[in-house]
């Protein structure tokens, strides 16, 4: 098994998209992709797991203990050939100013390689430095590659990458070009949501193949296949001293209107 987390310097930088489209191109391989979601989000996961053909499960400081992060981890990410994780917001940031619940901080626990993902819209020398200083920020992460998103054209590109060479030496994984194609409607609480959006087999299947071009999926997965090997976990929910009664039946619906659902939830219910 192989484990990424993928973050960026700051919030809509892409990653929700490029994690999507890189979770539906590997599955188009025939790589089994398990994919979750640092934070407490709804609306990701839905994305992410719309491509992975799997649910997506939410890692959260927020509610939840570390043991818990890592048993949650470890169990569902046994049965895939590898794990992404999208973080949320910045690489860095957090609820404290100690980042005790960053991306950062999370990948460091799991002991996962990070790609950072740049949106380098307008900039080309000026993203040395920053990729300098989120290097050398927190010596014990391991930033292991990136991706540069939001690329004006073959000679931006060109630029880029020679910037890139002159002053860095993590590798660049792929540069991926400015596309409508690529573009997920916001508003105030993040992305459209997948069950309110109308993407078609045939937009994934083209998201996917942008992704396959412009990013070296090879190399993506070697990298993870750096992260140690998932430890066994099985994830045993506790079940009330009076059990529900067995005709009991719960209905969950599933509409435009209703889809905020966290998948770990629905199965602690159905195992109860």
């Amino acid at each position: 098994m192989a484990g990424l987390l993928f973050s960026a310097p700051h919030k809509s930088a892409g990653k929700t998209t490029l994690v999507q489209g890189i979770a539906a191109a590997l599955k188009q391989r025939g790589v089994a992709v398990q994919t979750f979601k640092k934070g407490p989000d709804y609306i990701d996961p839905m994305w992410l797991a719309a491509a992975s053909g799997r649910p997506c499960y939410n890692l959260d400081f927020n509610t939840m203990e570390r043991g818990e992060i890592a048993d949650r981890f470890h169990h569902y990410a046994t049965s895939a050939d590898i794990a992404l994780i999208e973080g949320n917001m910045g690489l860095f940031d957090s609820i404290d100013v100690e980042g005790k619940a960053s991306n950062a901080e999370l990948a460091k626990q799991l002991q996962l390689p990070v790609v950072l993902i740049v949106d380098v819209q307008g900039a080309t020398r000026s993203i040395a430095p920053l990729i300098q200083g989120f290097q050398q920020f927190d010596s014990d992460l391991n930033i292991a590659a990136v991706i540069l998103n939001n690329c004006g054209g073959s000679r931006h590109e060109q630029r880029l990458r020679q910037v890139m060479n002159r002053y860095l030496s993590i590798p660049v994984i792929g540069v991926v070009q400015r596309n409508p194609l690529l573009h997920i409607e916001e508003r105030h609480l993040g992305l459209i949501p997948s069950n309110e959006a109308v993407v078609s087999a045939e937009r994934e299947r083209e998201i996917a193949a942008v992704m396959a071009d412009q990013i070296d999926l090879d190399q993506l997965l070697e990298l993870g296949a750096t992260a140690p090997p998932p430890v066994n976990s099985a994830l045993t929910p506790t079940i009330p001293r009076h059990r529900i009664s067995p005709t009991l039946r719960i209905a969950i619906a599933r509409d435009e209107a209703f889809g905020f659902y966290y998948a770990a939830d629905l199965e602690r219910l159905e195992a109860m």
